[in-house]
């Protein structure tokens, strides 16, 4: 089934075609007219191919429809770049003009490439009765942050003066994750949900004597402050220390697009209080929510992070707000650890989930000879 769907999203380049060379496909209202169309018509398309045998879960059709729009994005991207022509100039002019900011056009290569993927992986899991709810966490984490700060950039941005008709076309990709994160987390879990004499011994160790989740903690703590300094950046903080790193290191923050500004009072306000939370979560055991959240929020990062570094680097960001070349290195790798640290926490959290598993706890546990005290057993070591 997944290699139907690569093949029949390649359709959109036909569409495309079509439309950029036909003058009344062109007008505002007609395009988002065969936007919405196009969609219906993708959709019903996969019912009746699966009629007889329908998918074990309806996530397949959005799966199916995104893989479609991801050729779009992917085209988009490179037309923008100048790689290929003759695809994509109708809707620069008359469609949604803010594509060709050097953001969108980042998270159009992630939506047309990363995301396309993953709708594979997932079509092909689903169909083959495979759990793809971790993969599919972190699909609904990514896209999510993607079109939040999208959509919020375009109407508090410059061109928040000049939305036209197909701007609505983003509304679907902005609710159906959303959606499908609503079903994800309500899915059973793919491992255990209790954890019994093993779980009980790796929960019975301070956060001292688990040197890995002490690292993580620590690179949360790093995480969070530079997610509130950046924050304070951008709400035009007047401390010395904002003016420095707002001129010296990272001037696209201030970007008139927009969308870094929204970006990082999205960390400050969602991600901020979501990383304390799982500092809470490596410290106290049995948190049995942290497998699933943080690989959604791992998800979430990695886009964001993906669009910001690469559209602060981009030629079509405009030079005063790129990376000063004497602070690219410095830049480039916080930023790059930024997007790193979380997805650290949910490989962690999910490659051994003992220490967050819910205990039952059995008759004479606490008595077993091979369960000891961790911290009298890490005691006696050193004695």
């Amino acid at each position: 089934m997944e290699r139907l769907v690569f093949l029949f999203s390649l359709m959109a380049l036909a569409v495309l075609h079509c439309m950029n060379t036909t003058p009344e496909f062109q007008e505002p209202v007609v395009i988002l007219q065969i936007g919405i169309a196009v969609l219906v018509v993708v959709w019903f398309f996969y019912f009746l191919i699966t009629r007889r045998n329908p998918p074990k879960d309806t996530l397949f059709y959005v799966f199916a429809e995104f893989s479609f729009t991801c050729v779009i994005d992917l085209v988009s991207a490179m037309e923008h770049d100048g790689f290929i022509s003759g695809f994509m100039e109708f809707y620069q002019k008359t469609g949604e003009p803010y594509l060709g900011t050097a953001y969108a056009i980042m998270m159009c290569y992630w939506d047309g490439i990363v995301h396309f993927i993953m709708y594979l992986m997932m079509i092909q899991r689903l169909w083959n009765s495979k759990s793809y709810r971790t993969l599919g966490l972190f699909w609904a984490g990514s896209l999510f942050a993607n079109m939040s700060v999208f959509v919020t950039g375009i109407v508090v941005g410059k061109f928040g003066s000049d939305i036209r008709p197909a701007f609505w076309l983003n509304m679907p990709f902005l609710m159906l994750p959303i959606w499908g994160a609503i079903k994800l987390f309500n899915q059973p879990k793919n491992g255990p949900t209790l954890g019994g004499y093993r779980a009980h011994y790796d929960q019975s160790f301070n956060l001292i004597w688990r040197p890995t989740d002490l690292l993580l903690v620590l690179l949360l703590l790093g995480a969070m402050a530079f997610t509130l300094f950046r924050g304070l950046v951008a709400l035009d903080s007047p401390l010395e220390a904002c003016t420095i790193y707002l001129r010296q290191y990272e001037p696209y923050l201030k970007d008139p697009v927009g969308y870094p500004k929204v970006m990082m009072l999205h960390f400050l306000f969602y991600m901020l209080p979501m990383l304390g939370a799982f500092i809470y979560g490596l410290v106290v055991p049995g948190c049995t929510w942290m497998p699933d959240w943080t690989v959604f929020v791992a998800g979430g990062i990695a886009q964001c992070q993906w669009a910001h570094i690469g559209a602060s680097l981009h030629p079509r960001t405009v030079a005063p707000f790129r990376i000063p070349d004497e602070a690219f290195l410095a830049v480039l790798a916080a930023n790059l650890l930024y997007a790193v640290i979380p997805s650290l926490i949910a490989m962690r959290c999910t490659s051994n989930t003992n220490f967050f598993l819910t205990v039952t706890k059995l008759p004479g546990m606490e008595g077993m000879p091979w369960v000891p005290d961790a911290d009298t057993l890490v005691e006696k070591k050193h004695n």
